[in-house]
């Protein structure tokens, strides 16, 4: 390219006047064809700039450029509130949150390595002819799965002569030709569980002993079992075996009785259909939509494996072709790591005038599989379920599809792509950055990541603070020039100058603790885990390594289970614990409307609500509560409905969303607006952050307690009448502590995973402390985590490992932090030490 040309090229993406959410009508620069990182405290504004502007921006435009007829059938976003964006590329994104996937979606078919396999196995794999002769891999093979109409396949046996249609690749895709007939294809059937069908069974029929009918519409069903002549008031220990059966299993009959309704009302001769406890439950699967009743109906169903295919998902049959010594179902059992050796066992049975083709295919397979292995996913199998993956995991599988692409001129924008890195991963994350900025592209990422942040070309910050006090760009420059800035807020710790301790961790052993042994679970054999009481441990290792099936899939169903007399999941062995309750705290967003508010999550609303209808003017309306609530008729405004804002159908572009005209977003009607307590109205009050509307309720001592609990956490910033589906994950997890706060937790265990999401390093800090005002109450603390900063402040620390999948399911180290840091027992404690060397506080 020569000179001339290339100076004309744009070196920089220009934002002019960006006003997204919380952004105060900012002007930043971001330079192209580089690695830029966005940093800043949690809602401070980083994603607003980053997804709200430039990936919203070069999506929209590069779609533009398509016809309207191909427009119409593909969502457009909504165009950025942003006076101008200029040079900017068409944009990709990794969202912090990707979606869950599908049951029927596996690590193999969301990587597409299982498309090539299916390849592998139709074209250079040995099948068995119908009398059980089998063919090695030859080229004829290959040559009849490429014919096509009926010819397509067919091969002759060698040894018998019969003539047979082999298995082509779409007959291995379980999601298509080859699902196994019983499941289809997902690998697991739905059964009613027996067990959970009757409770404790020292109580009478009367008192409820039969859970299904407990169901909506069932509640009537021990009348009808008595008319039948069942005893309803003994023990269901002391039924007789022929009264137990009618209660299970007895027929489908209607019975002539008197029916008393909860109302009181009587119905005489009223024709009451019995449903045993079986039937109850299947008929309520059957009839019932809403989500509520549908997940208590799901408590009676367990999943098991398919006894046709016993969990590979495919028709049986299928199974007796192989490649490279194994059936395709043993394949996808082997993890990423394990492929390689695989791939050379195929070759190793090729004839020669096969080397071009299978070049062709396992270059496409190598191609899949290499980003997988430089983002630490070799412990992975093919089989795994894609709805058993963390974010972390489904954001790197993301990434992956993207690096082997290898396009160029592409703006990739990424939203906390560290989440479930183990720091030993980071390397490898680094290297697909800089191979992708190598490849011509541009990189945005938002992270909070030390050694990202440090790695990047270019740092933006935005800030100050959060929420109205951030918005800002607040700093910018490589990160050598941030780390010599004094109001720079990731400078000192970027230079080891920032103070990582923020609390004193406990000194000596706990009076009591939590002891439990899980037998065998997944990668978890025998082992046995302790958490002491009333201190902050920290659960630490690598993707795989066995955190989640430990806690969160043992522990925790173990504590609920012994909290309502249930009897422990099938892993536990032991367990002893002075622990009575367990509330498990994660960063999902509260609410998952936009009538969800920060005072409609509290009890703040409620009492608002109490409040305006106890005024004079009220009263002499006689308006209630009730019309102080935007969800009602009374109260919302009319042409929004209390959504404050309105969307509008214009045909083939984008829906538009805007400011509802009539209420200009306050959501009540004009009416209700006009009742006042101290010369407020309640849409004055909502309008308010939680700092400013702390004296004002200095006279309502239920309002003011919360509002202190919510600025002591450090969102003082939030409007009363914020949404709370638009926090970030660190504002959403300490709004869900507020209500813990104020009382005594001595019992209790808060299970925290993976808190530090989209949390800045001071945000940690906060997190920290309320932390510490929870085991200043007594409370229990356990923390998934791959944050240093959350492990250097543990009390305690347990580390699984010493890698994942089938290299996990080990407690490799254990104890104080301080001590495991003058000696490392395990890769995560050396990286721990060499964390804390960094800085001289």
């Amino acid at each position: 390219m020569n000179k001339a040309v290339q100076s004309t090229i744009p070196a920089e993406i220009e934002v002019r006047g960006g006003r997204v959410h919380n952004l105060k009508n900012i002007n930043v620069n971001i330079p192209l064809h580089k690695f830029v990182a966005i940093s800043g405290l949690s809602g401070s504004g980083k994603s607003s700039l980053a997804m709200g502007i430039l990936y919203e921006e070069g999506s929209r435009r590069y779609l533009e450029a398509l016809s309207t007829y191909t427009r119409r059938r593909i969502k457009l976003g909504a165009q950025a509130q942003v006076d101008s964006v200029k040079h900017i590329p068409s944009a990709l994104a990794l969202h912090q949150r990707p979606a869950v996937p599908s049951e029927r979606a596996t690590v193999g078919t969301m990587s597409e390595i299982f498309n090539v396999i299916r390849l592998i196995f139709s074209r250079l794999g040995s099948p068995v002819c119908p009398n059980g002769h089998r063919l090695k891999p030859n080229l004829k093979i290959a040559q009849a799965m490429s014919k096509s109409g009926d010819e397509m396949g067919v091969l002759t046996c060698p040894e018998c002569g019969v003539k047979f249609n082999a298995f082509s690749a779409e007959d291995f895709a379980f999601n298509s030709d080859g699902a196994c007939k019983r499941c289809q294809g997902t690998g697991r059937v739905r059964e009613l569980d027996e067990e959970k069908l009757i409770g404790d069974e020292n109580l009478t029929l009367d008192e409820g002993v039969v859970a299904s009918w407990h169901l909506p519409g069932r509640n009537f069903m021990p009348q009808v079992a008595e008319q039948a002549g069942v005893r309803t008031n003994v023990p269901y220990k002391d039924l007789s075996p022929k009264e137990k059966d009618f209660v299970l299993n007895g027929p489908s009959k209607k019975y002539k009785m008197d029916f008393v309704s909860g109302t009181g009302r009587v119905f005489h001769d009223f024709n009451a259909l019995y449903e045993n406890a079986h039937e109850a439950v299947l008929e309520s699967a059957k009839t019932s939509k809403s989500a509520r009743a549908q997940q208590r109906i799901n408590e009676f169903f367990h999943s098991s494996v398919c006894p046709v295919c016993h969990g590979t998902r495919l028709r049986p049959e299928l199974l007796t072709q192989l490649a490279g010594g194994k059936n395709i179902a043993e394949v996808t059992d082997l993890t990423l790591g394990e492929l390689d050796q695989w791939k050379q066992n195929v070759l190793s049975e090729l004839p020669a005038n096969m080397d071009k083709m299978a070049t062709a295919i396992f270059k496409q397979f190598d191609d899949n599989l290499r980003p997988l292995l430089e983002l630490g996913l070799d412990y992975l199998s093919l089989s795994r379920n894609g709805n058993t993956l963390s974010t972390g995991e489904l954001q790197r599988i993301q990434l992956s599809r993207t690096l082997r692409t290898q396009t160029t001129g592409v703006l990739y924008v990424l939203d906390e792509p560290s989440i479930g890195l183990h720091p030993d991963n980071i390397n490898g994350l680094l290297h697909v950055f800089h191979e992708l900025v190598e490849q011509g592209n541009s990189l945005v990422v938002v992270d909070h990541n030390i050694d990202i942040i440090g790695a990047a070309d270019w740092v933006i910050e935005i800030g100050p603070g959060s929420g109205a006090e951030g918005g800002k760009v607040i700093d910018q420059g490589t990160p050598a020039e941030l780390r010599k800035k004094a109001d720079s807020l990731i400078g000192p710790f970027l230079n080891g100058k920032a103070q990582i301790k923020v609390r004193k961790t406990a000194s000596k052993k706990a009076t009591s603790e939590t002891n439990f042994t899980v037998s065998d679970y997944f990668n978890l054999k025998n082992v046995t885990a302790t958490i002491p009481t009333n201190q902050i441990t920290a659960v630490t290792g690598f993707s795989g390594a066995g955190k989640t099936s430990l806690i969160l899939d043992s522990l925790v169903p173990a504590l609920k289970a012994q909290e309502k007399g249930g009897s422990l999941p099938k892993q536990i062995d032991k367990l002893s614990t002075p622990i009575k309750s367990v509330v498990s705290v994660d960063a999902v967003p509260v609410g998952k409307s936009t009538r969800s508010t920060v005072a409609t999550y509290t009890s703040i609303m409620d009492n608002l609500r109490r409040l305006f209808a106890a005024q004079p003017a009220a009263k002499e309306k006689h308006w209630t509560a009730s019309y102080f609530s935007y969800n009602n008729k009374q109260g919302a405004c009319p042409n929004c409905g209390g959504t404050g804002i309105v969307t509008l159908d214009i045909q083939y572009l984008p829906d538009m969303q805007q400011v509802c005209p009539v209420c200009n977003g306050d959501r009540y009607n004009k009416e209700i607006q006009q009742i006042k307590w101290h010369d407020y109205s309640i849409v004055d009050l909502l309008n308010l952050d939680v700092r400013h509307a702390i004296p004002i309720f200095k006279d309502v001592p239920k309002v003011q307690r919360e509002l202190k609990l919510l600025d002591e956490v450090g969102l003082g910033y939030l409007h009363l009448g914020e949404s709370t589906p638009t926090l970030s994950g660190g504002e959403a997890q300490r709004l869900k502590l507020v209500k813990h706060l104020n009382r005594q937790q001595k019992t209790t265990l808060f299970v925290f995973d993976e808190p530090s999401v989209g949390l800045h390093p001071l945000d940690v800090q906060v997190l920290l402390q309320v932390m510490q005002r929870l085991i200043d109450r007594g409370a229990t603390i356990i923390i998934i985590t791959h944050d240093v900063n959350l492990m250097v402040n543990a009390d305690y620390l347990i580390d699984l490992g010493p890698r994942g999948g089938k290299n996990g399911g080990q407690i490799v180290a254990q104890g104080h932090p301080a001590d495991l840091i003058h000696a490392p027992r395990s890769l995560t404690t050396q990286y721990l030490a060499e964390f804390v060397s960094r800085f001289h506080d």
